[in-house]
C-alpha cells in the first residue's frame, strides 16, 4: 500500500500533520527501515517521499467488555453499560439474573481494561451509619483498598469500609471553582477527604468531619499524601461540632439525610456564608421540598436565606436525581 517515508527524527512530526490532513491509514503499525520510518496514508500527500510497502495488520481492541463476554444470549441485554472506576478497583452493578456469570463478567472487564485489578459487584444498596455497602469479589486480586487520583489530588481508601463516589468528581470540581482564596470551611460528612482535600488548596481552613473512624483514619493519611496541612480531621457525630465553628462556606454531602442537619450548618455558617446542600429528589419535582424545608429549618433559628443555584448532579435511581442547592444564609 502507499506510505510516506521519513527520517526516524521527523517522524512524530510527520505523523501529526498526516492526522491532521486526515490521510493516516488506521489498523496498521508503522514500518521502520533502517533511519526511516514509513507510515500508511490513503492518498498521495505533496511535499513528501512516497513509496509502496506492506504493512502488518493491527489487533483491533474492544472498547467494551461487552463486546468480549460470553454469556448466553438471553441475558446479554442486561449487561450494564456503565461501572464505577475507583483507583485500580471496578465496581459494578449486576442484575440478579447476571450474577451466575459474575467471574466471566469481571474477567472480560480486566481483559479490556488492563489498569484495573480487581472487580466487585455491588451486593447492597449504601446503608447504615457508615454508608457501605456489601461487595461481592468476580476478578482479580483479592483486595479493597486502593489510591484513586482526581481532581488532581489522590485519595487513599478501601471501597468496603468508607463510602465514595467516583462520579461526584465534577461536583466536588463545581465547588472548588466557586471556593474563594483564605475561606475557613465545614465538611460536615468528610468522609475520606475528597472535598476537603480538593478545597484545602483555595481555602485558609478546612474543619473535615466524619463518625466512620475508617473514614478518618483514611482523611488523615490522604491529608499528609496530598501535603493538605490546613484540613483538620473531626472523628464524631457532626451534631457535636456545629455551632462551635465559625465558616464562610459549608458542604452537606449526605443526600438522604442532610435535611436532618440542616440547624447545624446554618448556626455554623457566618451571615452572608454559602451552604452546599444535596438530597434525592423525583424527577417530575426535583426542589420544592428540599427548598421547604431549608426555609423552616432557618425561620425556627431567626434567619433567612437566599437560594443561589439548584441543579441537578446524577441519577440515582429510575425518576430520581441526586440533587445540588446551594443557598447563602442571611443572620
Amino acid at each position: 500500500m502507499l506510505a510516506v517515508r521519513v527520517p526516524k527524527r521527523e517522524a512524530e512530526k510527520v505523523r501529526r500533520k498526516l492526522v491532521e490532513l486526515g490521510v493516516l491509514a488506521k489498523g496498521y503499525a508503522v514500518k521502520r527501515e533502517g533511519e526511516f520510518i514509513l507510515f500508511p496514508v490513503t492518498e498521495a500527500v505533496e511535499g513528501f517521499e512516497l513509496v509502496e510497502a506492506d504493512f502488518e495488520r493491527l489487533e483491533r481492541r474492544p472498547h467494551s467488555y461487552r463486546e468480549v463476554v460470553e454469556v448466553p444470549d438471553e441475558v446479554r441485554g442486561l449487561l450494564p453499560s456503565s461501572f464505577d472506576i475507583i483507583g485500580d478497583i471496578a465496581i459494578i452493578e449486576l442484575p440478579e439474573e447476571l450474577m451466575p456469570y459474575g467471574k466471566a463478567i469481571g474477567e472480560a472487564i480486566l481483559k479490556v481494561h488492563r489498569h484495573i485489578k480487581a472487580v466487585f459487584a455491588k451486593g447492597s444498596k449504601v446503608s447504615g451509619e457508615y454508608r457501605v455497602r456489601e461487595l461481592i469479589h468476580l476478578a482479580g486480586e483479592r483486595r479493597t483498598e486502593t489510591l484513586h487520583r482526581e481532581n488532581g489530588i489522590r485519595l487513599k481508601l478501601d471501597v468496603a469500609k468508607v463510602y465514595f463516589s467516583p462520579r461526584l468528581a465534577t461536583e466536588r470540581m463545581r465547588i472548588f471553582e466557586k471556593t474563594r482564596p483564605g475561606e475557613v470551611i465545614f465538611d460536615m460528612f468528610a468522609g475520606v477527604g475528597p472535598y476537603a482535600v480538593l478545597l484545602a488548596k483555595k481555602a485558609k481552613l478546612v474543619f473535615a468531619c466524619d463518625i466512620n473512624p475508617w473514614a478518618v483514619r483514611y482523611l488523615e493519611e490522604n491529608i499528609r499524601l496530598n501535603k493538605a496541612d490546613n484540613v483538620v480531621p473531626i472523628l464524631g457525630d457532626v451534631r457535636k461540632v456545629a455551632g462551635k465553628v465559625e465558616v464562610d462556606r459549608v458542604i452537606m454531602n449526605l443526600p438522604k439525610f442532610a435535611d436532618r442537619f440542616l440547624g447545624e450548618a446554618m448556626l455554623s455558617v457566618r451571615g452572608g456564608g454559602v451552604i452546599h446542600y444535596y438530597g434525592f429528589g423525583p424527577e417530575e419535582d426535583l426542589f420544592s421540598e428540599h427548598e421547604a424545608k431549608i426555609k423552616a429549618a432557618a425561620k425556627e433559628l431567626g434567619f433567612t436565606v437566599e437560594f443561589l443555584e439548584e441543579r441537578k448532579v446524577r441519577p440515582y435511581a429510575p425518576r430520581q436525581f441526586n440533587i445540588a442547592i446551594d443557598f447563602k444564609v442571611m443572620k
